[in-house]
């Protein structure tokens, strides 16, 4: 045998409202972070890194002499 379940009909309509709701919410987050949000992201600007320059000793004479003894 089939069992039938009937579900009463709802008494209230409540589901437009809530989702009204819900998206004026939503929204409402939205413009939020984008007026606080992006401002803050731009003022950080770029990440700063220290890093030592390497220190290379070149000495003032370069002897380039070929010439090879026998």
């Amino acid at each position: 045998m089939t069992t039938i379940v009937n579900n009463p009909a709802p008494t209230t309509n409540e589901g437009g409202s809530n989702l009204l709701i819900g998206t004026i919410v939503l929204i409402g987050v939205i413009m939020i972070i984008f007026y606080f949000g992006i401002p803050a992201i731009k003022n950080m600007g770029p990440i700063k890194l220290d890093i030592p320059t390497p220190q290379v000793v070149i000495p003032d004479k370069i002897n380039v002499n070929i010439e090879q003894t026998k």
